[in-house]
């Protein structure tokens, strides 16, 4: 998952700061996927025009719908492959022209935690301080949403530690080597003011007819030269003198703003709404303490690697040649990939992300409309604050009460608990742009146990639908089309489970009760469903190529196996029940988890049953149509291999240490 520009940076053959291409072999891909779609309509005609039972029409309905709606997500989804980017960039010191170190920008680390393990923040925090960037331009945020005592100590202790880092220790030799010189030129001054004032009182004291003295002259030659024809010598003095003052009194304030490790807990009354991470991250940009022109989140869990901010931070900035200098342009995050340390062999709980943040993420990013995820990503404060304000007048503008929430709603979006990706259709369609930035700079911590996992994907979920119902992509002004169809394709995905449902259950009736939906199993079918079921195939796999073939099957075996998950998704959020965030657990929570997986588990068990039951009808002679129970043989074994996924993750133990 490295971006091939961390090698070529420094080629003579890398041109330019900046540089974008399309993925390998996208060619390869737009030609099967065009086919694809093509035969995929043509079997969907055939379906609709040849094959309904209308003797069985309440099967056969349900069925075709749910064919439908996966070849319309198909499209969706082939249309977000379309043109998937590559990026190449030179890191921030590499670039050129340069930016000055002094000029480059003061940059916030916000690390969100709730009540996770001290010991797991203090590693988080500790790699972020290491991060390689000029001391004095980093600042630090613990932002604790559960107010321990004990985060509290180890961020302040972090920071009385790096204070005593030598870069940081240099830093101090520095300003308290410029505050002695400028104490040095304020006592000099000091010394001269009672001369001056003495010499200004002399010279009105002299008749205008008398001239002075070469002495007298001489004496004043080196006052004259802090005086003008219009202020005296004295009111020349008495301002240096405060300019001075100043000067020394910031030199003061930037030692006490070397520490660079700091600590916020935002207040919690009772009966005000708190708006989890999103509110969390919100009270931080307005609090006060924070003034960072861009913002790195990062979840507690998150380690960044100490090149971050210099691979990231020249997307925001666009060499303007008329004016010989960097300006800063509308790019409002740059997003990079997730990826996590603690995943056990084989990946049982599917954690692994190269197809999201991969071919998906990088095709979004061609159509502008890269995802914001809530960790590894720089934020620019001007965009999220400016975009946040906008929508909490809004806000403010149907209930005046919601005055006392604005350092809570007035950035980071806080109507969903997918806060990340409203966030993200909210600076789209303000005009902002976005990056996604193919480059592993981070590494975090995945569930390690079932419960966890189906908790973060049912927020996932539940947050996304919350998002088509309040902020409808289609009817949000300033997205463009491209927009508008790739955050509509991820909510649309998470109605898949009634669709999936349907395509499950279909076999088990039929070795059961001999219900058949479909009405020609013959050549005909034949004929329209194996070359557009193997063309898909080979469409998926240009998509997905570079990834691992056992990684991209977890993927696809949990997009069906959690449909159960999928549906009380749906069904919470369309009936208006109580959602809260819920922080997803970083520890593992032993158990075994059947319960969890009950409904997968009785599919699971009625297709082993009517395969069995079609195996022994077929050794005693008397089963009608064997051509069409091996069909769906095959259809019900493919549907169990689906299954197996999440009913072995259930059980999944780790290893114990000997």
């Amino acid at each position: 998952m490295t971006n091939p520009a961390t090698i070529l940076e420094n080629s003579p053959s890398f041109i330019g700061n900046l540089r974008s291409r399309l993925k390998k072999r996208t060619l390869l891909f737009r030609y099967l996927a065009e086919i694809n779609l093509i035969l995929g309509a043509w079997y969907l005609q055939w379906r609709i025009g040849h094959s309904i039972n209308f003797n069985a029409l309440w099967l056969a309905i349900p069925l075709l719908a749910a064919e439908i709606y996966s070849y319309l997500g198909g499209v969706m989804f082939t249309i977000g492959l379309w043109r998937p980017l590559e990026r190449q960039v030179r890191s921030f010191d590499q670039l050129s022209p340069p930016i000055h170190r002094e000029n480059w920008a003061l940059v916030d680390v916000f690390i969100t935690c709730y009540n996770e393990p001290v010991d797991l923040v203090e590693q988080t925090t500790r790699a972020a301080l290491a991060m390689d960037y000029p001391v004095t331009k980093l600042r630090v945020y613990v932002l604790d949403d559960g107010n321990s005592p004990e985060m509290r100590a180890m961020t302040q202790q972090l920071g009385l530690e790096d204070l005593k880092s030598p870069l940081l220790q240099a830093e101090v030799k520095r300003i308290k080597a410029e505050r002695s010189q400028l104490v040095e030129q304020l006592d000099q001054l000091k010394q001269m003011m009672p001369e001056a004032e003495a010499a200004e009182q002399f010279v009105q004291s002299i008749p205008e007819a008398s001239q002075p003295s070469e002495k007298f002259l001489k004496t004043f030659h080196h006052l004259l030269q802090h005086g003008s024809n219009h202020t005296s010598i004295t009111a020349q003095l008495s301002a240096e003198q405060r300019k001075l003052e100043t000067t020394i009194h910031q030199k003061e304030l930037e030692l006490t703003d070397l520490v660079r490790c700091r600590y916020i807990a935002r207040p919690k009354p009772a009966g005000k709404p708190h708006h989890a991470k999103a509110g969390n991250i919100n009270y931080a940009i307005f609090s006060g303490e924070t003034t960072g022109e861009f913002i790195l989140t990062l979840d507690a869990d998150h380690i960044p690697r100490r090149q971050f901010l210099k691979r990231i931070l020249p997307y925001f900035y666009t060499y303007n040649l008329a004016k010989g200098r960097y300006e800063s342009n509308q790019i409002a995050f740059v997003q990079t990939p997730q990826n996590f340390y603690n995943l056990p062999p084989h990946d049982p709980f599917g954690h692994r992300a190269n197809l999201f943040y991969g071919p998906i993420q990088q095709g979004k990013d061609g159509l502008n409309s890269a995802f914001y995820t809530g960790t590894n990503a720089v934020l620019r404060r001007e965009a999220l604050v400016s975009v946040g304000l906008k929508y909490f007048s809004a806000a403010f503008a149907k209930d005046e009460t919601r005055l006392d929430e604005f350092d809570l709603i007035g950035g980071m979006s806080s109507s969903s608990i997918t806060e990340d990706m409203n966030t993200a259709m909210r600076l789209h369609g303000a005009g902002w742009k976005s990056i996604y930035h193919n480059e592993l700079l981070a590494e975090g911590l995945a569930p390690d146990d079932l419960s966890s996992t189906l908790k973060q994907r049912l927020r996932w979920a539940q947050g996304t639908i919350q998002v088509l119902l309040q902020e409808n992509p289609w009817k949000k002004p300033g997205l463009t089309f491209w927009q508008r169809l790739q955050y509509f394709q991820t909510m649309y995905s998470y109605f898949s489970g009634f669709a999936t449902f349907i395509l499950i259950v279909c076999p088990i009736l039929y070795f059961f009760t001999g219900v058949i939906p479909v009405n020609a199993y013959g050549s005909d079918f034949a004929l329209h469903f194996f070359p557009a079921f193997v063309i898909n195939r080979l469409t998926f796999t240009a998509a997905t190529w570079g990834i691992q073939a056992s990684e991209v099957w977890r993927s696809e075996q949990y997009a069906i196996a959690l449909f159960p998950l999928f549906i009380q998704a749906v069904w919470s959020v369309f009936t208006k029940r109580p959602i809260k965030f819920q922080v997803t657990p970083k520890q593992r929570q032993s158990g075994i988890y059947l319960r969890l997986v009950l409904p997968q588990l009785i599919i699971f068990g009625l297709t082993l049953l009517g395969i069995a039951w079609s195996l022994l009808r077929f050794a005693m002679g008397s089963l009608p149509d064997p051509w069409v129970h091996l069909l769906n043989s095959a259809w019900a074994i493919y549907n169990l291999s689906l299954l197996w996924a999440v009913i072995r993750a259930a059980v999944w133990q780790p290893k114990e240490v000997a």
